[in-house]
C-alpha cells in the first residue's frame, strides 16, 4: 500500500507525458487525481488506413427524400396528369385519345375522345404572355386541318369529308354555317393550315407568324425582323465553324490544365506586377490631381472678381476630397505591399501547388472527364424535374376559371404543396450531383498525395474514389449538400421577392434586400469552401462531415495567410486562363467567319462561340482549382504532423519539398540573425546588453 501511495504521490509531480506519432498531434495526458488518468488525444491523422461509414442517418434522410421525388413522378402517373400533358386535354376536361370519365358540375364531360388524338386550338394566335399559355378554347379532333379554312362553309365541308368537327361538341357539323353560336364556339377564321407535334398531339399552325407577339415579347432586344433574319442566317450558314470552334475551346481548355504549370509562375508575378503598379498609379495620380488642384486655387485666390472667389471656393471642395481620395489610396497601397512583402514566400506556394496539379493531371488523365460526367448527370436530372413540372402542371382537381369558362386542372389543398416539394429537390439533389464531383476529385487527389510510390498507384484512381464515395461517405456529401440547401433557398426567395417588388419598394426595402442577399451569397460561397475541404478531410480520414468540416477549418486558420495568397492568387492565374481560351477561340472565330464579308452576321456565332468557351474554360479550370485546394489541405496535413525525419517522412511531391527547404533556409537564417549578441549601446550613460536567457523586463 505505501508502495501503491509514492508511487502515486511521485506521479503527483510529474509533467504531463508527452507522446510523438508520425500521423498524430502531440498527445498529451492530464493528471486528473491519484490514480486516475484521463487522457486528451488530438484528431488522427490516418491517410488512406481505415474507411468505415459516415452520416448514415443522413444517408438515409436523403434516400427517403428522393422516394418521395419518385411518388411525386408517381402521383403524376397515378391522377391522369402524364396522360394529359402528352396527349392534351380539351376545355371540358377530357383527355385525348381515350375514354374518360364524368366530372361533376363540368358540362360535356365524360366523352368518348378514343377516336380524336389531337388537341386543336380555336384560336391558337390568343396566348397569355405572362402566364406563357394559349388562352383559346381546346377541343378533341380526329384530324388537324391541313389547309386553310376561309369560311364557314369550309368548316362544314371539312367535317364531312373527314369527320374531324372544328367546332363545339354540341354544334353540328353540317349546320355551321346557320347556327347563331357559330361566332363564339367556331374556330377564329380563316383557319390556318396546321400539323401535329411529334409527341405532343398538338394542332401547330404551320406559319408560325401568329406567334410574332408572343416572339416580340420574348426577343426584346431586337426591333428589326430583317436584323434577326440576318443573325439567324448568320448561325445557320455557320453552324460548321461553331461546332469547330467549340470543339477547340474544348480542346484548349484541356491543354491549358496540364500546361498550367509551367506557366503559372510567368502569370503569378504578372500579377503581382500589376497589382503594384497599378496601385502606385493610381495613388501617384490622385496626388498629382490634388496638387494642380491645389495650385489652381492659389491662382484663382490672386484675382478678386466674385467669380474668382467661387470658383475657387469649388476647386477647394475638390481639393479636399481629392486629398480624402488619395490618403485613402496611400493607406490602400501601403497595406497591400506590405501584404505582397509578407505573403511573398506564400506566392511561391502557389506556383508550387500550381505545378504539382498540373503532375496531377498527367497521372489521373480521367480527372477531365469528371466535367463531363457532372455535366451529364446534371442534364439528366434537370430533364426528369422539368417533366414532373410539367407534368404537376397538368395534374390535380379540375377547376373552372371564372375568366374564360374553360377547365384546367390544379393542384389544390395540400397537394400544393408538392410543388415546392419538387423545388426544394431540383436544389439539393443538384448540389448533390456537384458534391458527388467535389468528393470524387478529392479522394483520387488524396490518393495520389499520400502515395509515396507513384509508380504503386492505381490503375483508375477516380474509379476507386467513386467506388468508395458510393460505399462510405454518400452521407457525408447528403449533410454537406443539405446545408448548402438551406443558404441557397433563403437567397432564391429574396431574390425573387426582390424582382416582385421591382418599382414597388422603397430606396430602404431595396438596399435591405439588396444586403440580405449579398450576405447570404457571401455565407454560401464560404460554406461551398469549408464543405469542399471537409470532403478531403473524410477522404483522408473516413470521418464524418462535422468532424472532418472541424478539423479542415482548423487546418485553414493555422495557414490563413497562405490561403488567402492561394485564393487570391490563385483564382486571378486561373481567371487570365478563362480570357486567355476565350480570347484564342474568338481570334480563331474570326480568322474563320472572315469569308463572310456582312459582318453583321458575325456577331451572334462570335457570341455563342465566347460563351461556351467561357463555359468549358469555367467547368475544366473549377476542376483545376477544386485539385488545388485539396492539394494544399494534404501539403498543410503532411507538413503540420511530418517533419522529414525517419519514421515521419513527407509524402509532398519535390516540387513542394524544394519550397519546404527553401522555407526552412529562410528560417535557419533568420534564427541566426536574431541569435546574435547585439552591439553594446550607451545611451546617456546606460549600457544596454542582450536580455539573459529566463529573463525578463519589468
Amino acid at each position: 500500500m505505501e508502495q501503491r501511495r509514492s508511487t502515486s504521490g511521485s506521479q503527483q509531480g510529474r509533467p504531463r507525458k508527452k507522446v510523438d506519432n508520425p500521423y498524430l498531434g502531440t498527445d498529451y495526458s492530464m493528471q486528473i487525481s491519484p490514480g486516475y488518468r484521463m487522457r486528451r488525444t488530438k484528431r488522427e491523422w490516418k491517410p488512406l488506413e481505415d474507411r468505415s461509414c459516415t452520416d448514415l442517418p443522413w444517408f438515409l434522410l436523403f434516400t427517403v427524400f428522393c422516394v418521395g421525388m419518385g411518388s411525386i413522378f408517381g402521383f403524376t402517373i397515378a391522377t391522369g396528369g402524364a396522360a394529359r400533358l402528352v396527349f392534351g386535354y380539351d376545355s371540358y376536361g377530357n383527355t385525348c385519345g381515350q375514354r374518360n370519365e364524368q366530372i361533376e358540375g363540368v358540362r360535356l364531360s365524360g366523352l368518348d375522345q378514343t377516336d380524336k388524338k389531337y388537341v386543336f386550338f380555336l384560336d391558337p394566335c390568343n396566348i397569355d404572355i405572362v402566364q406563357r399559355k394559349i388562352k383559346s378554347m381546346a377541343l378533341c379532333v380526329s384530324v388537324c386541318p391541313d389547309e386553310e379554312l376561309k369560311t364557314y362553309q369550309d368548316l362544314k365541308r371539312f367535317a364531312v369529308h373527314n369527320g374531324s368537327e372544328l367546332c363545339s361538341y354540341e354544334l353540328a357539323g353540317h349546320k355551321y354555317p346557320s347556327l347563331p353560336e357559330r361566332f363564339d364556339k367556331c374556330p377564329k377564321l380563316p383557319v390556318p393550315p396546321s400539323k401535329s407535334l411529334p409527341v405532343f398531339n398538338r394542332c401547330t399552325p404551320v406559319d408560325i407568324s401568329c406567334y410574332a407577339k408572343f416572339a416580340e415579347a420574348v426577343v426584346t432586344f431586337v426591333s428589326d425582323n430583317s436584323v434577326l433574319h440576318r443573325l439567324i442566317a448568320g448561325v445557320m450558314a455557320s453552324k460548321v465553324i461553331i461546332v469547330g470552334l467549340c470543339l477547340l475551346a474544348l480542346v484548349l481548355s484541356m491543354i491549358l490544365m496540364v500546361i498550367i504549370r509551367y506557366i503559372s509562375a510567368v502569370l503569378v508575378w504578372i500579377f503581382t506586377a500589376t497589382v503594384v503598379l497599378g496601385s502606385l498609379a493610381g495613388t501617384s495620380i490622385l496626388w498629382w490631381m490634388y496638387i494642380d488642384y491645389r495650385l489652381t486655387v492659389n491662382k484663382t485666390l490672386s484675382k478678386e472678381t466674385e467669380d474668382a472667389k467661387e470658383e475657387a471656393e469649388m476647386s477647394r471642395d475638390n481639393a479636399q476630397v481629392l486629398l480624402v481620395y488619395a490618403i485613402a489610396a496611400t493607406v490602400f497601397t501601403v497595406i497591400l505591399l506590405l501584404l505582397m512583402l509578407f505573403m511573398r514566400k506564400r506566392v511561391a506556394l502557389t506556383i508550387a501547388l500550381f505545378h504539382v496539379a498540373g503532375k496531377v493531371f498527367i497521372h489521373l488523365p480521367l480527372l477531365t472527364l469528371q466535367p463531363f460526367c457532372t455535366f451529364l448527370a446534371l442534364l439528366l436530372f434537370w430533364f426528369y424535374w422539368s417533366l414532373v413540372l410539367l407534368f404537376l402542371g397538368t395534374t390535380g382537381n379540375p377547376v373552372q376559371n371564372e375568366e374564360t369558362g374553360l377547365t384546367e386542372f390544379r393542384l389544390t389543398g395540400p397537394l400544393q404543396y408538392m410543388t415546392w416539394y419538387h423545388a426544394v429537390g431540383l436544389i439539393w439533389i443538384s448540389e448533390f450531383i456537384l458534391a458527388c464531383q467535389q468528393m470524387t476529385v478529392a479522394g483520387a487527389v488524396v490518393t495520389y498525395y499520400f502515395t509515396r510510390d507513384k509508380n504503386k498507384l492505381p490503375v483508375t484512381p477516380i474509379l476507386s474514389s467513386s467506388l468508395r464515395l458510393m460505399r462510405y461517405h454518400l452521407g457525408t456529401v447528403a449533410k454537406g449538400s443539405f446545408i448548402i440547401t438551406l443558404v441557397k433557398i433563403p437567397r432564391l426567395f429574396l431574390m425573387y421577392v426582390h424582382n416582385q417588388l421591382k418599382g414597388k419598394e422603397n430606396a430602404c426595402a431595396r438596399c435591405m434586400l439588396k444586403t440580405c442577399i449579398c450576405c447570404l451569397w457571401c455565407l454560401e460561397k464560404c460554406l461551398n469552401y469549408l464543405n469542399q475541404n471537409a470532403y478531403a478531410a473524410t477522404a483522408i480520414n473516413s470521418t464524418s462531415f462535422c468532424t472532418s468540416a472541424r478539423d479542415a477549418f482548423v487546418i485553414l486558420v493555422e495557414n490563413a495567410l497562405r490561403v488567402a495568397a492561394i485564393n487570391a492568387v490563385g483564382d486571378f492565374v486561373l481567371f487570365l486562363g478563362k480570357i486567355l481560351i476565350v480570347t484564342s477561340t474568338a481570334f480563331a472565330g474570326v480568322l474563320l467567319l472572315n469569308y463572310q464579308r456582312d459582318y453583321a452576321e458575325w456577331v451572334l456565332p462570335l457570341i455563342i462561340v465566347c460563351l461556351f468557351a467561357f463555359l468549358v474554360a469555367h467547368c475544366f479550370l473549377s476542376m483545376f482549382e477544386i485539385v488545388v485546394d485539396v492539394l494544399f489541405l494534404c501539403f498543410a496535413i503532411d507538413t503540420k504532423y511530418n517533419d522529414g525525419t525517419p519514421g515521419r517522412e513527407f509524402y509532398m511531391d519535390k516540387a513542394l519539398m524544394e519550397f519546404v527547404e527553401n522555407s526552412r533556409k529562410l528560417e535557419r537564417v533568420a534564427e541566426r540573425g536574431r541569435s546574435r549578441p547585439t552591439e553594446v549601446v550607451s545611451v546617456e550613460g546606460a549600457e544596454m546588453k542582450p536580455m539573459a536567457p529566463g529573463t525578463s523586463s519589468a
